[in-house]
């Protein structure tokens, strides 16, 4: 089995649930010890590439539990087209640490037949290199998976009762995949860290201020207490009529006119009575 060194200190890394912020579902990364025998992890744990051109032995998993609608997000950086079928995606009940090496072969089927486990096939024109892809589980146990124009439900039944690992087989023509993070969509997106492409020196001019924006907690030039949880990037210096000191005066603004409420309690605001500090 070739894979990146996985030392104590590594394993436990891994399995320590690290929050930087607020919004931070901590970072995402494949396990080190649960992977396929023809699997290297490199990049920090967010590179996992097949070692031989084969179709299979290629399992991952993520190094922690993922929450529901928490999509995660990936980039097929290689592919071989001598194989047919493609990367597979899915979900375990099944903790990481306690399976045995090595790997079965497949998700599809020698994992999917065990209880616990739920995985779909990509289709190979959605996994050719440089394609990016989402996948998540629904609030009501279904898998879901887009693009960047679509999105489809591939698979019901999925037991939320329990804590879920991300799933990936690394199957078929594809070589070789690049975490990219995850987050969970709403008021105040939330969102893994690092980013995929950490911003070192924030221009606030070019900011959007969308909550939808690529920005790490890992990022922020202030602590994270005292970052604005809209965009986690620039300091909370706007202080509400409810008392909450929790938004920058870009993101006030905006937040003002869109919701007209404040995101910590959803008491009324209006741009005329928030005070810069």
């Amino acid at each position: 089995m070739m894979k990146e060194s996985c030392n104590k200190n590594s394993v436990a890394a891994s399995e320590v649930t690290h929050r930087c912020g607020p919004l931070c579902l901590g970072p995402l990364i494949f396990h080190c010890q649960a992977v396929g025998d023809m699997v290297r992890l490199s990049q920090g744990g967010r590179l996992a590439e097949k070692t031989k051109d084969t179709f299979k032995n290629g399992l991952v998993f993520s190094s922690r539990t993922v929450k529901t609608q928490e999509r995660i997000r990936l980039r097929v950086e290689r592919d071989s087209f001598i194989w047919n079928g493609a990367l597979r995606v899915g979900f375990t009940n099944v903790s990481p640490l306690s399976r045995s090496l090595p790997l079965p072969p497949m998700a599809i089927p020698d994992l999917t037949s065990r209880p616990g486990h739920w995985a779909v096939p990509i289709p190979e024109s959605l996994c050719q290199a440089g394609s990016e892809l989402e996948f998540w589980v629904s609030s009501g146990g279904s898998i879901y998976v887009s693009n960047n124009s679509s999105q489809w439900k591939l698979l019901t039944g999925v037991d939320l009762s329990q804590p879920l690992w991300a799933m990936i087989d690394i199957y078929g023509q594809t070589c070789s995949i690049l975490l990219l993070g995850s987050k969970i969509r709403g008021f105040c997106t939330r969102r893994s860290c690092p980013a995929p492409e950490p911003i070192t020196s924030p221009d606030v001019s070019s900011l959007s201020g969308s909550t939808d924006d690529c920005i790490s907690c890992l990022d922020m030039e202030i602590s994270a207490d005292k970052g604005c949880v809209v965009c986690m990037v620039r300091e909370a210096s706007v202080l509400l009529p409810c008392g909450h000191q929790c938004l920058c005066h870009h993101c006030s603004s905006k937040v003002s006119q869109q919701f007209g409420t404040c995101p910590l309690c959803r008491h009324k605001i209006s741009s005329t009575g928030s005070v810069e500090v």
